[in-house]
C-alpha cells in the first residue's frame, strides 16, 4: 500500500477543504504524548496531512498529533472560531501590544543616561532593572514553549534592555554588595526557569513557568502601589509620570484584550488586567490631586 493509494482513499471528503501550510520541518508538540504515523494520517473527523504537499486539510476543525519521519505536528483543537476572523478591535490590540511593550521597556533610557553621565545612582533602586531581566527571561521561555512570537520577541528585547540598564547602573558607583545580591537573584531565576523547561513535559513546564511569571508581575506592582499610598498621604501626584502611566495603560490594556480574546491565556490577561487597574488608579489620582509640592528633595525620575 503506497502513499498515492492511501491519499486517494481519504481524499474524497477533503477535496474542497481549506488548508493550513506547515512552515517548519520541525514543530515541537504541545503534548507530552506523541502518536507516530508512517506516512499519511487522518483523524476520525476528517483532517488529513500529506507529507508530499506538507499541508493539513481541515474538514471540521479537529487536528491530531503525530510524527511523520522527522516531522512533528502540534496537537491542538482547531475550533471553527480559530479560523474565523477576529474582531477588528482584537486584531488592533494584537498590533498595538508589542509596540506598547517596547515603549515601556525604553522608558528608563533618560534615567539611565543621567545615571551613566553623573556616575551617581542617587536614590534610584536597582530592583526595576534586575527584575526586568528576570521577568523578561521567564516570559521569553514561556513564549518559546508556547510558540507565541509576540510573547518571546517582546520579552527578549525587554531582557536585553534590562541587561543594558543593569550594567549602566552597577557601573555607576553602585555598592558591590547590592550588585552581587541582585546578580545572584537573577541567575537563580534564569537557572530555575531553564531547569523547569528541560525537566518537565512541555504542558507542565508551561503551567509552572507561566505561574512564576504571574507571581513576578504581581510582585512588581508593589512599587506602584506604595507610590499610590504616598500620593494619598501627601495629597500630591507629582511623583506619578503621566506619559509613562498612559503608556503602561495602553500596554496592559492591549495585552489584556489579546490574552483574553485571542490567546485565551490566563497567564497573559490576569497580570495585565491588574496592571491596567493600577495604571487607571494612578491616572485618577493624578486628576484628583494634580502636581502639588511634595517636598524639597529632588530624586531621579523613575
Amino acid at each position: 500500500l503506497n502513499l498515492t493509494q492511501v491519499a486517494a482513499a481519504v481524499d474524497t471528503d477533503t477535496q474542497s477543504e481549506p488548508t493550513l501550510p506547515i512552515q517548519n520541518r520541525k514543530v515541537k508538540s504541545n503534548t507530552s504524548n506523541k502518536l507516530k504515523f508512517p506516512f499519511l494520517f487522518r483523524s476520525k473527523e476528517g483532517s488529513t496531512f500529506n507529507k508530499e504537499t506538507q499541508l493539513i486539510t481541515k474538514s471540521d476543525g479537529i487536528a491530531i498529533s503525530g510524527e511523520i519521519g522527522d516531522l512533528t505536528i502540534n496537537s491542538t483543537n482547531m475550533s471553527e472560531s480559530s479560523f474565523a476572523a477576529l474582531p477588528w478591535w482584537v486584531s488592533l490590540a494584537g498590533q498595538i501590544a508589542p509596540w506598547a511593550a517596547f515603549i515601556v521597556f525604553l522608558a528608563p533610557i533618560p534615567t539611565i543616561r543621567q545615571v551613566a553621565r553623573d556616575k551617581n545612582i542617587g536614590s534610584l533602586p536597582l530592583l526595576p532593572y534586575s527584575s526586568m531581566i528576570a521577568n523578561g527571561f521567564v516570559w521569553l521561555v514561556y513564549g518559546l514553549l508556547k510558540h507565541e512570537a509576540k510573547i518571546y520577541v517582546v520579552n527578549g528585547v525587554g531582557c536585553v534592555l534590562g541587561c543594558v540598564y543593569y550594567y549602566a547602573y552597577t557601573h555607576s558607583n553602585c555598592p558591590p554588595k547590592t550588585a552581587s545580591t541582585h546578580f545572584k537573584g537573577i541567575m537563580s531565576v534564569i537557572l530555575g526557569t531553564v531547569s523547569l523547561a528541560y525537566t518537565f513535559p512541555t504542558d507542565t513546564a508551561v503551567s509552572l513557568i507561566g505561574s512564576a511569571g504571574v507571581v513576578f508581575c504581581i510582585a512588581l506592582f508593589a512599587s506602584p502601589l506604595s507610590a499610590l499610598k504616598n500620593v494619598i498621604e501627601t495629597k500630591s501626584a507629582k511623583s506619578i509620570p503621566l506619559p509613562f502611566t498612559i503608556a503602561c495603560i495602553i500596554n496592559c490594556g492591549s495585552w489584556s484584550i489579546l490574552g483574553l480574546m485571542d490567546m485565551k491565556d490566563v497567564n497573559i490577561y490576569l497580570p495585565n488586567l491588574l496592571g491596567l487597574a493600577c495604571g487607571l488608579a494612578q491616572v485618577a489620582l493624578k486628576l484628583m490631586y494634580g502636581s502639588g509640592a511634595v517636598g524639597n528633595e529632588e530624586k531621579l525620575p523613575t
